[in-house]
Parts: structure tokens; C-alpha cells; sequence
């Protein structure tokens, strides 16, 4: 584990998981560089992550020298060949198969050949994306959930072909952030994203009927079933765009109807009423993504009402 917290990490994704992650990293005492298409997304990811750690601050979590600490160990860059010599390079760009394979080809012929990558894949298959490179035994998948500083789990997914020295690594990676892991073999969806997904389209498909309100739906599942968030709250919180892409990837691969987005879900994303991060989903947010006044989106409680 000491090897691990000495060795140079890369994230590759500036956005909300790749700040997570990034944070969680430093916080845990290792260096980690971020890298993303231009260095304005890279300082926005930097931006990010110390916008996070002043939240913390105001929790007591976190104090000001804390904060110094952690941002001294994140560096950012638009360079993806500060990878050259990392041990471990992370990915945590979009979930779209194709832009990750380009990715890491780009990578394998980047990075060293005992170089480890780990892709924070909520649905793809990993054999699928280890094969656009010379090292599918190198490559594995390690789903973290959003916000990564605060949930306590991650999955560490196998592809068909990974080597037990590659599930060791990300072992030692899931021990140095003080998570549980669980050992997941490749299927569509995984555990929690497979689980999660039809909760969350069937919560949208009651409100869509008009059956409650989304205020009315997310306090029935807590008091009901001790979830600590409601589903359409935590939809919100995913982002609408990520939770659909997720619906469309497990549709394709699995071809049940359970995941085809629900009719709500689309017209929302097309209006770009994303959840916490735009202000607007099934709740209305304030900048710091809090819920302004518990307020619902009274537009997304008559079918047909967004536009």
C-alpha cells in the first residue's frame, strides 16, 4: 500500500468524478495529477475541487490548512503525455464507449507497459474497452459513486481478461481512499447501476402519471424503505444526462424494457433541466446545490409539461 501512496496517479476528466476522485486522492496524502482536453476544463476541475473543500470547511470537516494541503498535491494540465510515466492513470471522462477507447489507445501507446489503468465506468464493458489497447490485462474497472469523498463504496469490476496483479492495484487504490470494495465480474450495469436504474425510472413514471408529487415520492422511499435520499433527489444529484446515458447503454446491451428511459426523463434533458449541477431537474438548486426551499419542479408533475 506505502508503494501506492509514493506512485504517480493520473486522472484523465476534469468533471465531476474526476474532481472527486482527485480530491479523495490528495486527501488521502497522494500526489495526482488532472488532465483534460484544455487547461481552462483542467483549472475548472481545480476550481471545483476547492469550491468542494470549502463546503467541507463549513461542515468542520475540512480546515484551511487542510485545504492548502490537498490542493498542493492536485495538478492540472491539458497534456495527456504527463501520463508517460505514471503507475496508474484513471479515467473519468463521459460514458460513451467509443471516446474511452480512443482514450485509452491513445494511453497505451503513451503510458509504460506495466503502467495499470482504471476506467470509473458505470456501465461499459471493460473487455471491450481493454481491447482497443496492447494491455487488456492491465486495464480495470473501478466504479466509484458521486460524491466520491463521501460514498463509501466502489466496485471493482473485471474484464474478461484482467490479471489478479491489475484487481491487487486497484485493491490497494480502494484501501489508500478508506473504501469498501466489492469484486464484481463484467456484466452490463454491474451491481449498484443495474440495481439503481429501474428505482429510478419507475420513481420518474409515477410522477409522469400524475400518481404524487416529487416531493410526495421521494418522502414515501425514505420514511418507507430508510433510503437516506429520494430517488428522484439522488436522479438529481447524478445529473438527468448521466442517469439516461446509463439507461441507453444498459437498453442496448441488455434489451430490456425496464431501462428504456422514461418519456419525462428525455424532455427534461432535452430542455437541459439536468439536475443539481443546472439548477433545475426535479427540484430547483441554489449555486451550492441545495434545494431552494424543497421545492419541486411543479412542470415535471403534468405529463407532456416540460417543453
Amino acid at each position: 500500500m506505502d508503494h501506492v501512496t509514493t506512485s504517480k496517479i493520473v486522472i484523465v476528466g476534469a468533471g465531476l468524478m474526476g474532481q472527486g476522485l482527485a480530491e479523495a486522492i490528495a486527501t488521502a496524502g497522494t500526489e495526482v495529477t488532472l488532465i483534460d482536453r484544455t487547461t481552462k476544463l483542467a483549472e475548472q476541475g481545480i476550481k471545483g475541487i476547492s469550491e468542494s473543500i470549502d463546503r467541507e470547511i463549513e461542515r468542520w470537516g475540512l480546515t484551511q490548512s487542510d485545504k492548502r494541503a490537498i490542493l498542493a498535491r492536485i495538478n492540472s494540465s491539458s497534456d495527456l503525455s504527463q501520463a508517460a510515466d505514471a503507475e496508474i492513470v484513471i479515467e473519468a471522462i463521459p460514458e460513451d464507449l467509443e471516446r474511452k477507447r480512443s482514450l485509452f489507445a491513445k494511453l497505451d501507446s503513451i503510458c509504460d507497459p506495466e503502467t495499470v489503468f482504471i476506467t470509473n465506468t458505470a456501465t461499459l464493458s471493460i473487455s471491450e474497452i481493454g481491447a482497443s489497447t496492447e494491455r487488456p490485462e492491465k486495464i480495470i474497472g473501478m466504479h466509484f459513486l458521486n460524491p466520491v469523498t463521501r460514498i463509501p463504496i466502489v466496485e471493482i469490476v473485471k474484464g474478461l481478461r484482467t490479471q489478479d496483479t491489475t484487481f491487487e492495484k486497484a485493491v490497494q487504490i480502494a484501501d489508500v481512499l478508506d473504501k469498501k470494495w466489492i469484486t464484481v465480474n463484467e456484466y452490463p450495469g454491474y451491481v449498484t447501476t443495474r440495481i439503481i436504474v429501474p428505482l429510478l425510472n419507475e420513481a420518474m413514471h409515477v410522477l409522469m402519471e400524475g400518481v404524487a408529487t416529487a416531493e410526495d415520492i421521494d418522502e414515501a422511499m425514505k420514511l418507507g424503505f430508510g433510503f437516506n435520499v429520494g430517488p428522484l433527489t439522488l436522479a438529481d444529484m447524478m445529473g438527468l444526462d448521466v442517469v439516461m446515458s446509463w439507461m441507453e447503454n444498459l437498453i442496448r446491451e441488455l434489451s430490456e424494457h425496464k431501462y428504456n428511459p422514461c418519456p419525462l426523463l428525455r424532455k427534461m434533458v432535452r430542455a437541459g433541466h439536468l439536475g443539481v449541477k443546472t439548477g433545475q431537474g426535479f427540484f430547483f438548486y441554489d449555486k451550492e446545490g441545495n434545494k431552494i426551499n424543497g421545492h419541486a419542479n411543479t412542470q415535471t408533475d403534468k405529463p407532456g409539461a416540460v417543453k
